[in-house]
């Protein structure tokens, strides 16, 4: 066998694209959600992760184009290095959530999914990173308290437009173009903003005039979903089995560089 030479290994070591670590993966900020690379079964392509979706949805149209006639199946789910091996997943006709993407949505990567690891996200550069439950690490600073509510974890906040209010449980959602997600129509879409919420307070802060989204697809219980506008301005990391959501600010200068709205995709 002929051998390379030193020089070779390193020109080929140099050429050779960037991976991602196992448990991580990198993902793109498009249309107001992020986007990252999925498989489930063979059914490779990009999937929307959402903290706030209680189950994992496959379009229809992808599952129709391999072969899949029903609309609750049990199928293996890859992202970020880790595997699912039977998960259930739902058939449904997704259209109202591609709306505004540039490339096809194959699914949506549910809270069902996520929340059996540790979920770390960075919004800029978007990185996502899952980590086994019941690890040793875990982050230094604040966190808040996190309940789950029909299987979405949520935080507590108080939304108020004017003269009325609402204050409970908020789901995070990771893919609404906005700061705010009130329950609405099952197939709207939530790229576009609805209105604006006069005032959030949340994480002991006072969000003003943030950018709503009215949509459907939040459980009994749930009042709201935080949006990536506010989501956006930290890197979290969520370990839901201890009931526990980790809170590191994010530099303004490094946001705006590259943060929601803006293509990230690698």
């Amino acid at each position: 066998m002929r051998r390379r030479s030193p020089v070779l290994i390193v020109l080929l070591t140099l050429a050779a694209p960037a991976v991602a670590r196992a448990g991580e993966t990198a993902c793109w900020f498009e249309n107001g959600a992020i986007v990252a690379p999925a498989v489930i079964a063979d059914m490779a392509g990009d999937y929307v992760i959402d903290l706030s979706a209680p189950v994992t949805l496959l379009h229809e149209t992808t599952a129709q184009m391999w072969g899949y006639a029903d609309t609750d199946l049990t199928l293996p789910v890859r992202l970020a290095g880790q595997r699912v091996a039977a998960a259930p997943v739902t058939v449904r006709d997704l259209d109202y959530r591609s709306v505004g993407f540039v490339t096809p949505i194959a699914g949506v990567i549910g809270a069902d999914i996520l929340t059996r690891y540790v979920v770390s996200l960075d919004f800029s550069p978007c990185r996502l990173h899952l980590d086994p439950l019941g690890g040793p690490i875990r982050p230094k600073g604040r966190s808040l308290a996190v309940t789950m509510v029909h299987g979405l974890p949520t935080v507590l906040a108080a939304a108020s437009g004017g003269d009325r209010g609402l204050s409970g449980a908020f789901a995070l959602d990771t893919a609404s173009n906005g700061g705010v997600r009130a329950r609405g129509a099952a197939d709207a879409p939530r790229q576009k903003p609805a209105g604006t919420l006069r005032g959030l307070s949340w994480d002991g802060a006072l969000h003003q005039n943030l950018a709503a989204v009215q949509a459907g697809d939040l459980p009994e219980g749930v009042a709201g979903a935080l949006g990536v506008q506010i989501l956006s301005a930290y890197r979290l990391r969520l370990d839901a089995a201890a009931g526990r959501l980790w809170l590191t600010p994010v530099p303004k200068k490094a946001l705006n560089e590259k943060g929601p709205g803006v293509p990230a995709r690698p």
